[in-house]
């Protein structure tokens, strides 16, 4: 890609400059657990706002519903945590809950429920549709949809991981190597994903985050590096860093998963269809950055190597504050 239009580069600069008061994946949480046929445990998650406010959202039940037992709220991992037991007369079967309040929050919501025979219903609900209708056991199809548009929405809606791959991206320069490089990201976050969700491995999760932000402001540095005719490996061989930072990432978007857990009767079904959402998310990014890029490219006469460095120092200053921001709230 030789040239890039000057607006394409506007838009990128954009993006990073509101990329920098992103947070990591942090979505509220709803947890019901049935005990019987009428009765569930439920846990109520909203992330804490600045000086531990609580965001006012809360659930609505449907009107069949009565709470057995009183709440108990306490702060948890930078978290409000309500915990209580409801009693649903008639159960909640095509019954619908309401989160109100998450129009102003501006958070997602990710709704899972237990059932006693094992099976999971899982949901994520947007601030323009705060709605859901509690069903029936799905079958393995159902699973498998809920769980592959989880991991869509996860990557696309990881910026932090999506920097990263767009860093790789301006490192490489050939379809072969973007393809080997893309390659080696997938396996190796393949990889700890599945052994951190099955529990093998196990890491706290703000320091992971914060090398996270350090691999791409690396990354960053590099696409600099090349530029300036510094050669290292990472740009002779961009795939063995990309494998290396990989198994990081994939420790990510574990503890994404892990926020919403797997269904006892189709773990298999679900790990693999998040991973698969991940990487269709992330195939999307890289076609709609080459596609979008190359055609653009034709129409303009800003040289590449402009855009390159302009791009690489805005993603390496927002990756920079992510890694002193993250650093900075594990270690109070």
């Amino acid at each position: 890609m030789k040239t890039i239009s000057a607006q394409l580069l506007t838009i990128i600069l954009l993006l990073l400059s509101q990329a920098a008061s992103a947070d990591i994946f942090r979505p509220a949480y709803l947890e019901l657990s049935q005990s019987d046929t009428e009765r569930y445990s439920v846990l109520w998650r909203v992330p804490a706002l600045p000086d531990n406010r609580r965001l006012a959202a809360r659930v609505i039940f449907p009107e069949n519903v009565e709470r057995a037992v009183e709440s108990r709220s306490a702060i948890i991992n930078n978290a409000w945590e309500e915990r209580f037991e409801i009693v649903a007369t008639g159960g909640l079967i095509d019954q619908q809950i309401t989160i109100d309040g998450i129009l102003g929050g501006a958070t997602d919501v990710i709704v899972r429920i237990e059932r006693m025979d094992g099976t999971t219903q899982l949901e994520r609900l947007q601030p323009a549709e705060p709605v859901f209708t509690v069903t029936a056991s799905p079958g393995p199809g159902e699973v498998a949809v809920a769980y592959f548009v989880l991991g869509v929405e996860h990557i696309l809606g990881g910026i932090d991981h999506l920097l990263f791959v767009l860093a790789l991206l301006l490192l490489v320069g050939s379809l072969r190597r973007l393809v080997l490089t893309v390659t080696a990201f997938t396996v190796a976050h393949s990889i700890t994903l599945v052994c951190a969700t099955l529990g093998w491995i196990s890491l706290p999760g703000p320091p992971v985050e914060a090398v996270i932000a350090l691999s791409i402001v690396f990354v960053a540095a590099e696409v600099i590096h090349e530029q300036q005719g510094r050669s290292s490996i990472t740009a002779r061989a961009p795939w063995i860093v990309a494998f290396g930072f990989g198994l990081l990432h994939g420790l990510g978007f574990a503890g994404a998963l892990q926020e919403v857990g797997l269904p006892e009767t189709a773990i298999p079904v679900a790990l693999l269809m998040f991973n698969v959402g991940v990487e269709a998310g992330q195939l999307l990014f890289v076609a709609g950055v080459v596609i979008v890029g190359t055609l653009l490219g034709r129409i303009s006469r800003v040289p590449s190597r402009l855009v390159k460095r302009t791009v690489s120092y805005g993603i390496g200053s927002v990756a920079a504050f992510w890694t002193i921001e993250r650093v900075a709230a594990f270690v109070q």
